[in-house]
Formats: structure tokens, sequence, C-alpha cells
């Protein structure tokens, strides 16, 4: 039997290059996300690629109902996931706090945190019966380095830190390992996202910079799922070479 990775947000970015990743190793996937057409069109892709089978779950990770309904319509089979990759995630607006839109927060809030903490209640539920697992938090430096401008979305990320070192303790003995990866300056559909479709504001976010691309992190989530069974990567932080961090970027223009 084939291993099986979940990944949620897997429509794009970061998502859409782990599940390219996880199907090249000969992985089974179930992909999530709110995008139906992009979720279906990339089940294809991998399926006619890399002879795979490709589950798609079309649910809104905010909504724990939705999310508790999808997992519990799992296939026996299906239910013997490997690794879960906690991928969904989104930065909505930059502004001082006294003008930020409480729309935002609230979008930030549920997806980031509590969407985290919706599917990996369950799949860890999964992972503990079967004594084996390993959950991917895709965090940001956010998570550790609040900037000006993102004090809900550096909050977000900053529980997402949290959770992960909770998670590691709480499942210590279970046979199931976390990890969580920190990136910084990204290039995916994460600034168009966070101003709202303005193309041309998410594009000057990269002037100057080769940011990293979803096939960075990628390639570091498989080389942290590579590691012998008593080896737990507990954190990675990944930038380009022009950033130290998320005060200092070193721009060419």
């Amino acid at each position: 039997m084939k291993n099986i990775a979940l990944i949620t947000g897997a429509s794009s970015g970061i998502g859409e290059a782990t599940a390219h990743a996880f199907a090249e190793e000969g992985y089974n996937l179930i992909i999530t996300g709110r995008r139906a057409n992009r979720l279906r069109e990339l089940k294809k892709e991998l399926e006619r690629e890399f002879k795979i089978e490709v589950l798609v779950l079309c649910f809104d990770i905010r909504d724990r109902k939705q999310c508790e309904a999808a997992i519990d319509s799992l296939a026996k089979d299906d239910r013997a996931i490997d690794v879960l990759v906690n991928n969904a995630g989104l930065a909505a607006g930059l502004d001082h706090i006294n003008d930020g839109d409480p729309n935002d927060w609230d979008a930030m809030i549920d997806t980031n945190v509590k969407g985290l903490l919706y599917i990996t209640r369950k799949i860890s539920q999964i992972m503990v019966e079967r004594g084996t697992g390993h959950i991917i938090n895709i965090g940001s430096i956010a998570g550790t380095q609040p900037y000006e401008s993102g004090a809900a979305y550096c909050a977000s990320k900053h529980a997402v830190h949290a959770i992960s070192q909770g998670v590691r303790i709480d499942l210590l003995g279970s046979g199931i390992k976390v990890t969580e990866i920190r990136p910084g300056m990204i290039e995916t559909e994460f600034s168009l996202v966070r101003f709202h479709g303005d193309a041309k504001r998410a594009s000057s976010v990269y002037d100057g910079v080769e940011p990293l691309a979803g096939e960075d992190i990628a390639d570091a989530i498989m080389w942290v799922v590579s590691q012998p069974d008593h080896v737990n990567i507990d954190e990675i932080v990944i930038t380009p070479k022009a950033q130290a961090n998320a005060y200092y970027t070193k721009r060419e223009i």
C-alpha cells in the first residue's frame, strides 16, 4: 500500500508544489481547498503524470463542521494518512492597527489558527490510533518576528508557532512527528490575496529581490519526511539569500 499525504490549501503556491513533490515520490494524495476546479485539474495532472491516486476534498477549513464531515467521509483505506501538511493560510491587509479591517482579522485567525486546529485535531486522532504519522505546519518568519502593519497576521503565525510546539509535546510518545517550517519572502499568491487582488501592489513586494518559490518549501518538506524514524526536525527557517529576517532585505533596484 502506498503512503498517503494530506495537503491543505493545495490549489496553488506551496500546497500545489508540495503535491507535485509527494506525487513524484509515489505518494497517494488527499488535496483540500475551496477552489474545486483547480483541485480537480491538479488531480488529473498528477494522476496522469505519476500514476498515483488523488482524492479531492473541497471544503472551507474555517468551517469546523465542514472540516469534520470531510475527514469523517474518508474510506478506511484513505484514512491511513502518513503525512499532514497544514499549508492552508493567508494574509489579508497591511495596515496599522487603527486602520485595520476586522473582516481581514477574522479571515486570518479563522484560517491560519482555527482551521489549522480543526484539521490537526481530526488527523491526529487517526495518527494516534495508528501509532505513526508526521504533521508539518507551514508557519512564517512572522511567527517570531512581528513587523509594522502586520499585528493580526503576525499574531496568527505566532499562534502557529505555539501550536506546533504544543502539539509536539502533546503527541510525544505517540509515534507522531511534528515539524514547523517558517518561510520568509516567497512569491506565491500570498501578496495578491493580502492586497485583495491589487496585482501591481503585490508584485512590488518582490522588487529587487529573488524570493523563494513554492518548490523551495516543497523541497524542504520532502527532506524533512525523508529522515530516519528516530529523527524529528522540529523547525526550519528558510529565507531568500537577500533577506536576513523580517526587517532586513537587500534590494537590487
